[in-house]
């Protein structure tokens, strides 16, 4: 009974967690979206595993609000925006949104395993090494986000766009529909 109980268990570990080489290599993420739990994913792995595991995949966008809404967001990802913009004067800039831990811990305990998702993969590096001095553990960074990196081939007519990866580039479902449950209301 005992060597069966191992066997179910190696099975489910196996098969529920993906393998290592799903996920971004940490000597291959750039400084600026490395974080301090060193955990990350790409976008088309992290749509890769939203199918396979829907119920044990949870994505966390933190993009702005206008961010999430105009430039679309995956369907199943919540909006906690790590950064706020504000018009000031002739410009928007953007600041620390003072609310994101205690948002985040209304709906995630720290020992949730997240997926966290911004434009590129900068911001949500901060928004998880924001987390993990609060206790949270599993949180992966979304190397390439929403957008993707820009193309750096120069002469190319998408020279310095976002075409290079991300999850609207992976082919990944996306949105411009909003789900009030899952929108960033303060």
């Amino acid at each position: 009974m005992r060597q069966r109980l191992m066997y179910v268990i190696t099975f489910v570990l196996l098969t529920v967690i993906p393998a290592g080489g799903a996920f971004a290599e940490p000597s291959s993420v750039p400084l600026m979206k490395q974080t301090s739990l060193g955990l990350y994913i790409t976008a088309a792995d992290a749509w890769a595993e939203w199918q396979k595991h829907p119920e044990a995949t949870t994505i966390l966008d933190v993009r702005t609000q206008e961010e999430y809404m105009l430039i679309g967001h995956p369907p199943m990802a919540r909006n906690i925006p790590v950064m706020l913009m504000e018009p000031i004067r002739e410009r928007i800039t953007m600041s620390s949104n003072p609310d994101f831990v205690e948002q985040v811990k209304k709906v995630y305990p720290p020992e949730t395993r997240l997926l966290v998702l911004c434009r590129s993969g900068g911001r949500s590096a901060m928004a998880i090494n924001i987390l993990a001095k609060e206790g949270y553990t599993q949180v992966y960074n979304i190397v390439d986000g929403f957008e993707g990196d820009t193309l750096k081939e120069t002469g190319h007519e998408d020279y310095g766009k976002r075409t290079v990866n991300g999850w609207k580039n992976a082919g990944a479902e996306w949105t411009y529909d909003l789900n009030r449950e899952l929108l960033y209301l303060p």
